[in-house]
């Protein structure tokens, strides 16, 4: 099965994320370095970043991935390219510094223009944001999207794009939503449907570049371009896909992260009904 966690709050500094995920029992976990609404927020001392790293060495969690901030826009061309662009490189400097392999990154958004010169102005942001940590090993997850509005990373297809102009670096991947793929009209709902979407997964990319799943039910329906997450089973998906995916041996080490809402039974409820349908309860 997948590693399984969930996206835990920072509150009261790195390490109490850490602290969080373990009282969960996670296997892996996600986090702001930051405020996601922020350009840039205070950095860790190197204490902190030190009792970060020891708490991950004292807990049961394997892998760590970081999401970057909703602010940022690498299909902009306008000021909010630049801003972005470091943003991005800060991120990825502090998860070398902290031990964190992968950031999780929403595509952008074309504002109303051209959506292949988006996604042109994506993948060279993206180059140049790798060509300046060129000995920061973290991979940056391109997440696939809802579809609202101009937001990019709606179909495979347009993803795909940005690895080809990249010429496939190794450095980038694929974070793979089942809320925002179901919201975006691929019908997950079914064994069959969840098959079908790893296999164009594993054509487009190959299975190794996916480095994330991130799970939660939709409330919306299928195709309408909504980005609602509710409960796994208490939504539109239903419960299938979540257990195909918790069973599946192929993602043995892949995390698996929780975007749930954190009111009603919340993410200790969501865990062990995801460790019950993979038999591990």
């Amino acid at each position: 099965m997948p590693l399984l966690g969930a996206h835990v709050s920072a509150a009261g500094g790195l390490r109490a994320a850490v602290e969080r995920a373990s009282v969960l029992g996670c296997e892996a976990m996600q986090l702001f370095t930051h405020n996601p609404l922020q350009w840039q927020g205070k950095s860790p001392s190197p204490a902190g970043i030190d009792a970060f790293r020891r708490a991950i060495l004292g807990s049961g969690v394997k892998k760590v991935t970081a999401h970057a901030s909703y602010l940022i826009n690498l299909a902009a061309d306008d000021y909010v390219r630049k801003h972005s662009i470091d943003a991005v490189i800060r991120e990825i400097e502090l998860c070398y510094q902290l031990g964190v392999d992968s950031v999780v990154l929403h595509p952008g958004s074309s504002k109303g223009g051209s959506r292949s010169e988006a996604l042109s102005n994506l993948a060279c942001a993206l180059e140049e944001i790798i060509d300046r940590t060129i000995d920061k090993n973290v991979v940056i997850l391109l997440e696939t999207m809802a579809g609202q509005g101009d937001i990019l990373g709606s179909s495979i297809g347009e993803l795909e794009s940005v690895f080809e102009a990249m010429s496939w670096n190794k450095r980038l991947g694929v974070c793979a939503d089942l809320c925002h793929i179901f919201g975006a009209g691929t019908d997950i709902r079914s064994e069959d449907g969840y098959l079908r979407f790893v296999s164009s997964l594993e054509r487009h990319f190959g299975l190794e570049r996916v480095g994330c799943w991130h799970l939660s039910d939709n409330k919306g329906a299928l195709g309408s371009n909504i980005d609602r997450h509710e409960h796994i089973g208490q939504g539109s998906i239903g419960i299938i896909p979540f257990g195909m995916l918790v069973s599946d041996e192929r993602f043995a080490d892949t995390p698996a992260i929780l975007e749930t809402p954190k009111e009603g039974v919340g993410d200790a409820g969501n865990l062990a009904l995801l460790r019950k349908l993979a038999g591990a309860e």
